[in-house]
This record gives structure tokens, sequence and C-alpha cells, in this order.
């Protein structure tokens, strides 16, 4: 029994890990972080291995969840050391809003946020984000409409912030 178990855990790690590691690498633009969120998905999932019907859409979730997490962790470091240099040399006005699309996915509630990054970084066809997400495709579809008018008028206002 555990020795199936070992062995269809190494083979879905075998086909799924590259895969993800690179999704990974694509949304955080570091090797190192990338291969430790993927390793980190792939413990979650070894941990809950028997109580988990769809491994990989377990897998992507989660790593989506600690992407943002990252993210979150990054902006707060960006705004700590924006901080302490607005101290050292007071502003005569604010810095514009940072319009990078990573931070304004980053922003999309959950909802919305993983689909994109399923369907856009992963580079998943709705039918399969449906299925990760436990979601029919008509509602995939319509978050994915719902998080581009977001995110279109985010980046407008950002934009228009610059200019």
């Amino acid at each position: 029994m555990k020795r199936s178990r070992d062995k269809a855990a190494s083979e879905l790690f075998a086909a799924l890990y590259p895969r993800l590691a690179g999704w990974c690498r694509r949304l955080v633009d570091d090797d190192e972080t990338a291969h430790e969120i993927a390793s980190e998905a792939f413990t979650r999932l070894w941990a809950r291995w028997t109580k988990v019907e769809e491994p990989r859409g377990f897998l992507y979730v989660t790593a989506a969840n600690l992407v943002r997490d990252h993210w979150r962790k990054l902006e707060r470091e960006r705004r700590a050391v924006r901080q302490v240099g607005s101290e050292a040399a007071i502003r005569p006005h604010a810095e514009p809003a940072d319009p990078s699309v990573r931070l304004l996915v980053q922003s999309l509630p959950e909802r919305l946020r993983v689909p994109i990054l399923l369907h856009y970084y992963a580079d998943m066809p709705i039918r399969e984000v449906s299925a990760l997400t436990g979601r029919k495709e008509g509602t995939v579809k319509a978050d994915l409409h719902a998080a581009r008018e977001l995110l279109r008028v985010h980046l407008r206002r950002s934009l228009d912030h610059t200019l």
C-alpha cells in the first residue's frame, strides 16, 4: 500500500514538477524562489495525499497562493525601503503607484486572481482551469472577463497618474 502510494507520488512529481516550477519561475522571476514554491506545493500535497482528489489542481492553486504571499512580502519590503528613503529625503509629492501588471494581478481577489494565473501565466485552456478550480467553464470565463476589466481600470488609472 505505502509502496504504491510512494510510487504514485514519485510519478506525479516527475510529471508535474518541471512545468509547475517553470510556471512559478515566470511569476516570481527568480529560479530559486520558483523551486522553493513548487517544492512547498508538493510538500503540502504530500501532507494531504489521501484527502486530495485532484492533485494537479491542488498543486497549482497552492502554488498560486504561495506566489501571492511572495508578492506581498516583496511589496512590504519595497514599501519599507520607500518609507526609509522618504524619511531620509522628504519628497514634495507622493510617488505614483507602480503600474506593473504583476502587482495589479496580486491585488485581485483570489476568485479572479487564480483563473488569471492559471489561464494566462500557466497557459491552461479554460476547460482545464475549470477542472482545476472546480468551477463551471462559464464561471471561469466570467471571472477572466471581470479580472481583465479590473486590471484595465487599474492600469489606466496608474498610467493617468504617471502622465
